[in-house]
């Protein structure tokens, strides 16, 4: 689907630019929720109901009404504007999965990575795959029924992320709340690409 660049035109858009963005997260954080509250198109899931197996190795700690699992991916699509179409790509959670990352990251302009605030350590490894691969990322708290609330300072530095990088409250399973984040990482690309422009011609 995707070339070597980071987007492409799709004829079947209209000529629209597409976009490949990353949803990523800790295991229960909300990604396959996202995606399919903001997908336009009937998003593909690869879910598997949780077994006594996989109860060895997946921690469910904070989402015991969890009772399914991404293995693959989720794939959905969302037009932004005439000429943005985002590709929406949600990567496993959990560790066993991780091998299928890279090839996932392949081409992805973006990531959103969900933060859960009852799990927040959850999401260091997606935040350091994001940073050692200089994948511009944005955080998304997805703001939990009967979770604690922090404020953003608070889950900046929890997280320990610098300050240039955006922090977006959110509820996954709002289509509103879900594109408000997908704007605020499609504005922080474009102001990121505006500066190493301005950059390289300094």
């Amino acid at each position: 689907m995707y070339e070597d660049s980071n987007s492409i035109r799709n004829p079947d858009l209209g000529g629209a630019q597409a976009v490949k963005i990353l949803i990523a997260g800790g295991f229960g954080a909300g990604k396959t929720t996202l995606v399919s509250a903001v997908s336009e198109i009937k998003p593909l899931r690869t879910e598997e109901r949780l077994s006594q197996i996989g109860a060895s190795v997946d921690d469910i700690t904070g989402v015991d009404g969890k009772s399914t699992t991404t293995v693959a991916l989720d794939f959905g699509r969302i037009t932004i504007s005439s000429e943005v179409v985002l590709y929406l790509f949600g990567t496993p959670g959990q560790d066993r999965f991780w091998f299928m990352w890279k090839e996932l990251s392949e081409g992805a302009l973006g990531a959103v990575v969900l933060a859960d605030t009852r799990r927040i350590t959850d999401c260091f490894g997606s935040l350091d795959f994001f940073e050692s691969r200089s994948i511009p990322f944005i955080v998304a708290v997805n703001c939990f029924d009967g979770a604690e609330l922090y404020a953003e300072d608070e889950v900046r530095h929890a997280l320990d992320v610098g300050p240039r990088v955006p922090i977006q409250f959110c509820d996954a399973r709002h289509r509103g709340s879900s594109k408000e984040v997908l704007v605020r990482l499609l504005e922080y690309l474009m102001a990121t690409a505006r500066e190493s422009t301005f950059d390289a011609l300094r």
